[in-house]
């Protein structure tokens, strides 16, 4: 199928937001409105990327379906992933929670596009850097301009990205906090992840997900309550050197974590500031967009690769919701 002939004042873009355990794929358009979202559970045992592949074939004819019925078709697709990866190259060097090594990913997953006969073009980028860009705005409401934003989402790992001065910064390893070894306290010799991701703590806790955790906390469970304690000092720990190395005024959490909400905010805020003290702490806000936000940013590299073969876009094309849009945008490049 060929790219249509759409102008970016109407353009829909496929984003796709691949985690350890979930994918999240989104069609939208360029004002911001979500046309359709999907869900779908990661293929698991798939070190080579091959279910993965088949399984964008089957979400990409999802979306022009879904685009067709609200009037639309396609102009491309991003997909972004974790772990340790360039963006140049489509090569993820490392990626713990899915068993990749060296992979081409987006090499495969062109070849399958193309197989299928989907030939719109593709962008490929990392889900933290890439989250980043959709919570890069400024908020409805700030009364303060912050030059350095980190975006830090828990959910089946931890990672981290920075924004400044309306730039997303590093590539590589930068931000891989989730995978520091941890040297002191009950998960000594242990990564921040695997202390304090939603999934280490929802294992830990014998449930399903974190929110189950969350629910446990607020009834009152002593065990819970001691788990969740446990993840917020290892977490408040990471989030305040941060702070501290990057100059970051604001973090943003995203994730299946931040899903509870105060629950989660008000010790990781509180906490952080006594660390720091007396150094002033960052605010520790959650993400507007929730645990979509890197399909949201795989959104906004799929426009930029379709309208002018960037990888990062400027925020001021990128998809804001109405009531964002009256506050200045930085543009974001990598």
């Amino acid at each position: 199928m060929s790219t249509p002939s759409v102008t970016p004042e109407e353009d829909v873009v496929i984003g796709i937001d691949v985690g350890g355990t979930g994918i999240k794929t989104g069609l939208f358009h360029s004002d911001g409105r979500v046309l359709a979202l999907r869900r779908d559970t990661t293929p698991s045992n798939d070190a080579g990327a091959r279910s993965l592949a088949a399984l964008v074939v089957e979400v990409v004819r999802w979306a022009y379906e879904s685009s067709r019925a609200a009037g639309y078709a396609p102009l491309a697709v991003g997909i972004v992933v974790p772990g340790i990866l360039e963006e140049a190259s489509g090569i993820v060097g490392l990626a713990v929670n899915l068993g990749w090594r060296n992979l081409p990913l987006r090499d495969l997953v062109r070849t399958a596009l193309d197989e299928a006969g989907f030939t719109l073009p593709l962008a490929f980028g990392h889900d933290v850097r890439a989250g980043a860009l959709a919570e890069s705005y400024p908020r409805v409401g700030d009364t303060v301009h912050h030059n350095r934003i980190a975006f830090v989402p828990i959910g089946t790992g931890i990672a981290s990205a920075l924004v400044e001065n309306g730039r997303v910064v590093g590539g590589g390893l930068a931000g891989e906090i989730g995978q520091l070894r941890l040297t002191h306290g009950p998960f000594r010799g242990q990564t921040v992840e695997e202390a304090a991701s939603a999934r280490a703590i929802a294992r830990r806790a014998g449930v399903a997900n974190a929110h189950e955790l969350a629910d446990l906390v607020r009834a009152g469970n002593a065990e819970a309550q001691h788990i969740w304690d446990d993840a917020v000092e290892v977490l408040a720990e990471a989030l305040a050197w941060i702070a501290a190395i990057s100059g970051a005024t604001r973090i943003v959490v995203g994730g299946g974590l931040a899903e509870s909400g105060d629950l989660l905010l008000l010790p990781l805020n509180t906490r952080v500031a006594q660390i720091l003290s007396p150094m002033p702490a960052p605010e520790i806000v959650r993400a507007r967009h929730g645990d979509t936000a890197s399909a949201r940013g795989a959104a906004l590299l799929a426009r930029a690769v379709a309208t002018r073969e960037e990888r990062y876009p400027s925020t001021r094309d990128s998809a804001a919701t109405p009531a964002e849009t009256s506050h200045p945008e930085p543009a974001v490049t990598a």
